[in-house]
Protein backbone atom coordinates (compact mmCIF):
# COMPACT_ATOMS: atom_id res chain seq x y z
CA UNK A 1 0.00 0.00 0.00
CA UNK A 2 0.94 3.52 -1.00
CA UNK A 3 0.67 6.59 1.20
CA UNK A 4 -1.68 9.05 0.36
CA UNK A 5 -1.04 12.07 -2.16
CA UNK A 6 -2.59 14.34 0.58
CA UNK A 7 -0.18 13.34 3.17
CA UNK A 8 3.08 15.02 1.71
CA UNK A 9 0.73 18.25 2.09
CA UNK A 10 -0.28 17.36 5.79
CA UNK A 11 3.68 16.65 7.08
CA UNK A 12 4.40 20.50 4.86
CA UNK A 13 1.50 21.74 6.98
CA UNK A 14 2.77 20.40 10.05
CA UNK A 15 6.14 21.31 9.44
CA UNK A 16 5.16 25.14 8.65
CA UNK A 17 2.91 24.89 11.91
CA UNK A 18 5.54 23.82 14.35
CA UNK A 19 7.91 26.20 12.76
CA UNK A 20 5.35 29.58 13.40
CA UNK A 21 5.20 28.05 17.14
CA UNK A 22 8.58 27.75 17.85
CA UNK A 23 9.22 31.26 16.36
CA UNK A 24 6.46 32.42 18.67
CA UNK A 25 7.73 30.06 22.05
CA UNK A 26 11.52 31.60 21.45
CA UNK A 27 13.55 30.58 24.57
CA UNK A 28 10.29 28.99 26.66
CA UNK A 29 10.67 25.98 24.04
CA UNK A 30 13.72 24.01 25.54
CA UNK A 31 12.92 21.15 22.52
CA UNK A 32 16.03 20.28 20.77
CA UNK A 33 18.05 17.46 19.59
CA UNK A 34 19.34 14.88 21.95
CA UNK A 35 16.57 15.84 24.45
CA UNK A 36 14.56 12.52 23.97
CA UNK A 37 12.53 12.58 27.44
CA UNK A 38 9.53 12.17 24.82
CA UNK A 39 11.33 9.49 22.87
CA UNK A 40 10.27 7.12 25.64
CA UNK A 41 7.08 5.32 26.32
CA UNK A 42 4.97 3.46 24.10
CA UNK A 43 1.66 5.31 22.33
CA UNK A 44 -0.60 4.58 19.53
CA UNK A 45 -0.51 5.67 16.47
CA UNK A 46 -2.70 5.68 13.75
CA UNK A 47 -2.71 3.43 9.90
CA UNK A 48 -1.26 6.81 8.40
CA UNK A 49 1.76 6.70 10.67
CA UNK A 50 1.80 3.45 10.36
CA UNK A 51 2.23 3.42 6.50
CA UNK A 52 4.74 6.82 6.45
CA UNK A 53 7.07 4.74 8.49
CA UNK A 54 6.90 1.92 6.52
CA UNK A 55 7.67 4.20 3.81
CA UNK A 56 10.46 5.65 5.42
CA UNK A 57 12.14 2.27 6.53
CA UNK A 58 12.36 1.73 2.75
CA UNK A 59 13.87 4.84 1.82
CA UNK A 60 16.24 4.30 4.41
CA UNK A 61 17.09 0.79 3.43
CA UNK A 62 18.06 2.34 0.33
CA UNK A 63 19.87 5.15 1.64
CA UNK A 64 21.28 3.56 4.59
CA UNK A 65 21.07 -0.22 5.35
CA UNK A 66 23.24 -0.12 7.95
CA UNK A 67 21.29 2.51 10.00
CA UNK A 68 17.80 0.73 8.42
CA UNK A 69 18.97 -2.93 10.15
CA UNK A 70 19.70 -1.14 13.38
CA UNK A 71 16.09 0.29 13.76
CA UNK A 72 14.78 -2.92 12.69
CA UNK A 73 16.46 -4.99 15.55
CA UNK A 74 16.02 -2.44 18.09
CA UNK A 75 12.18 -2.85 16.98
CA UNK A 76 12.17 -7.03 16.96
CA UNK A 77 14.32 -6.26 20.04
CA UNK A 78 11.45 -4.09 21.57
CA UNK A 79 8.55 -6.92 20.53
CA UNK A 80 10.63 -9.48 22.40
CA UNK A 81 11.13 -7.17 25.90
CA UNK A 82 7.22 -5.90 25.55
CA UNK A 83 5.53 -7.88 23.63
CA UNK A 84 3.89 -10.58 25.84
CA UNK A 85 2.31 -7.91 27.62
CA UNK A 86 1.26 -6.01 24.27
CA UNK A 87 -3.03 -5.38 24.79
CA UNK A 88 -3.49 -6.51 21.52
CA UNK A 89 -2.53 -9.06 18.70
CA UNK A 90 1.26 -9.42 18.93
CA UNK A 91 1.44 -11.42 15.25
CA UNK A 92 0.19 -8.16 14.01
CA UNK A 93 0.77 -5.34 16.07
CA UNK A 94 -2.58 -4.39 15.96
CA UNK A 95 -4.05 -2.61 19.24
CA UNK A 96 -6.93 -3.98 21.23
CA UNK A 97 -10.00 -2.09 21.41
CA UNK A 98 -11.71 -3.36 24.26
CA UNK A 99 -11.91 -1.24 27.72
CA UNK A 100 -9.90 -3.55 29.61
CA UNK A 101 -7.31 -3.65 26.49
CA UNK A 102 -7.20 0.17 26.69
CA UNK A 103 -6.68 0.31 29.94
CA UNK A 104 -3.64 -2.00 29.77
CA UNK A 105 -2.06 0.01 27.32
CA UNK A 106 -2.03 2.89 29.57
CA UNK A 107 0.50 1.22 31.91
CA UNK A 108 2.02 -0.72 29.00
CA UNK A 109 6.01 -0.30 28.29
CA UNK A 110 6.10 3.38 29.63
CA UNK A 111 9.51 4.16 30.37
CA UNK A 112 10.82 1.56 26.74
CA UNK A 113 12.45 3.66 24.75
CA UNK A 114 11.27 4.22 20.97
CA UNK A 115 13.28 1.63 18.69
CA UNK A 116 13.10 5.07 16.04
CA UNK A 117 15.58 6.45 18.63
CA UNK A 118 19.33 6.24 18.36
CA UNK A 119 20.69 5.37 21.83
CA UNK A 120 24.36 7.00 20.50
CA UNK A 121 22.75 9.89 18.92
CA UNK A 122 20.05 11.05 20.96
CA UNK A 123 18.27 11.66 17.34
CA UNK A 124 15.73 10.04 15.95
CA UNK A 125 16.74 7.51 12.85
CA UNK A 126 13.29 7.76 10.86
CA UNK A 127 12.74 11.71 12.01
CA UNK A 128 11.21 12.40 8.52
CA UNK A 129 8.69 9.85 8.67
CA UNK A 130 7.98 10.33 12.44
CA UNK A 131 4.27 9.59 13.42
CA UNK A 132 1.85 12.74 14.49
CA UNK A 133 2.05 12.38 18.02
CA UNK A 134 5.86 13.41 17.75
CA UNK A 135 5.20 15.91 15.25
CA UNK A 136 2.99 17.52 18.03
CA UNK A 137 5.02 17.40 20.84
CA UNK A 138 6.30 20.03 22.71
CA UNK A 139 4.70 23.93 21.91
CA UNK A 140 1.22 24.11 22.96
CA UNK A 141 -1.42 21.76 21.56
CA UNK A 142 -5.18 21.85 22.38
CA UNK A 143 -6.82 18.80 23.26
CA UNK A 144 -9.77 17.34 25.45
CA UNK A 145 -9.46 15.87 29.00
CA UNK A 146 -11.64 12.79 30.14
CA UNK A 147 -14.28 15.30 30.92
CA UNK A 148 -14.10 16.73 27.67
CA UNK A 149 -12.86 19.76 28.36
CA UNK A 150 -10.49 21.62 26.22
CA UNK A 151 -6.80 22.77 27.52
CA UNK A 152 -3.73 23.40 26.13
CA UNK A 153 -0.99 20.60 26.92
CA UNK A 154 2.93 21.08 26.56
CA UNK A 155 5.99 19.21 27.20
CA UNK A 156 6.95 19.83 31.28
CA UNK A 157 10.17 20.83 30.08
CA UNK A 158 9.08 23.70 28.37
CA UNK A 159 7.43 27.07 29.46
CA UNK A 160 8.79 26.21 32.78
CA UNK A 161 7.75 30.19 34.80
CA UNK A 162 5.33 31.51 31.91
CA UNK A 163 2.09 32.71 32.51
CA UNK A 164 -1.36 31.01 30.89
CA UNK A 165 -1.24 34.05 28.64
CA UNK A 166 2.31 33.33 27.16
CA UNK A 167 1.49 29.77 26.56
CA UNK A 168 -1.47 30.73 24.99
CA UNK A 169 0.21 32.56 22.46
CA UNK A 170 2.08 29.65 21.63
CA UNK A 171 -0.70 27.70 20.32
CA UNK A 172 0.12 24.92 17.74
CA UNK A 173 -3.02 24.55 15.38
CA UNK A 174 -3.66 20.66 14.30
CA UNK A 175 -5.20 20.40 11.25
CA UNK A 176 -7.06 17.45 12.53
CA UNK A 177 -9.76 17.42 9.68
CA UNK A 178 -7.11 16.72 7.15
CA UNK A 179 -5.53 13.66 8.56
CA UNK A 180 -9.05 12.30 9.21
CA UNK A 181 -9.76 12.66 5.67
CA UNK A 182 -6.38 10.69 4.50
CA UNK A 183 -7.69 8.16 7.43
CA UNK A 184 -10.74 7.60 5.59
CA UNK A 185 -9.41 4.57 3.03
CA UNK A 186 -7.05 3.21 5.63
CA UNK A 187 -9.35 2.18 7.99
CA UNK A 188 -9.19 2.54 12.06
CA UNK A 189 -6.44 0.40 12.99
CA UNK A 190 -3.92 1.58 15.49
CA UNK A 191 -0.77 0.12 16.88
CA UNK A 192 2.36 1.30 18.18
CA UNK A 193 6.07 2.55 16.28
CA UNK A 194 8.32 -1.00 16.61
CA UNK A 195 5.33 -3.01 14.56
CA UNK A 196 5.37 -0.18 12.03
CA UNK A 197 9.23 -0.30 11.81
CA UNK A 198 9.29 -3.88 10.47
CA UNK A 199 6.08 -4.06 8.28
Amino acid sequence: MYLPAGDTQLIQIMDAALADAACRAGPWLACKPGCTQCCHGAFSINALDALRLETGMKALHAADPSTAEAVEQRARNWIVEHGAAFPGNCETGILGTSEKERDQFEEFANDAPCPALNPSTGLCDVYAWRPMTCRVFGPPVRSLDEEGNAGLGYCELCFIGAMPEEVAACEMPIPHEAEANLLENLGPQETVVAFALLK
